[in-house]
This record gives C-alpha cells, sequence and structure tokens, in this order.
C-alpha cells in the first residue's frame, strides 16, 4: 500500500511541475488562473496522500485552506475578468 501511495505522490509531483510551466509560460492571465486552479487540486492531493502515509490529519487542514483560499483568487479574477469592481 505504502508503495502505491509513494508512486501517486511522485505523479502528482509531476504534474504539478507541468502545472508551474503553464502558469509561468501561460499566454493569457486565465490561462495562467487555470493553471493555478489545477495546482491547487494538486496540492490537495498531495497534501492527502501524505496525511494517509504519516497518519497526521492535520496536514489536510493546509489542503483545506488552500482550496478556500484558491476558490477565493478565482472568484476575483472573474469578478476582474468581467469589468467589476471588487467591491460591486
Amino acid at each position: 500500500m505504502t508503495e502505491f501511495l509513494t508512486v501517486l505522490l511522485y505523479i502528482q509531483i509531476a504534474l504539478s511541475a507541468a502545472c508551474l510551466y503553464r502558469i509561468i509560460i501561460g499566454p493569457t492571465i486565465p490561462d495562467r488562473m487555470v493553471g493555478i486552479d489545477i495546482f491547487g487540486i494538486l496540492v490537495v492531493g498531495i497534501c492527502a496522500i501524505i496525511a494517509v502515509q504519516t497518519e497526521k490529519s492535520f496536514i489536510l487542514d493546509i489542503g483545506i485552506a488552500w482550496v478556500i483560499l484558491s476558490f477565493i483568487g478565482t472568484l476575483t479574477l472573474a469578478k476582474y475578468l468581467s469589468g467589476k469592481k471588487l467591491n460591486e
């Protein structure tokens, strides 16, 4: 079981590197934001795998906080791209 989780962890890290490439190279702001969203999902997956391997549940709290911040960032960018001010 632990070997399987280790392989999954390496796959998640490799996919995170691909998302970082899209975030840095992305031609438009929406492309970069999609890369950031996917990167956030992968980070939560990495946190979950590490939490299962180490049997420490507080690592899941880090993943939950990351998801909340990513969601707020996505909403902020969507509002900005629609041409509205942040206080509307």
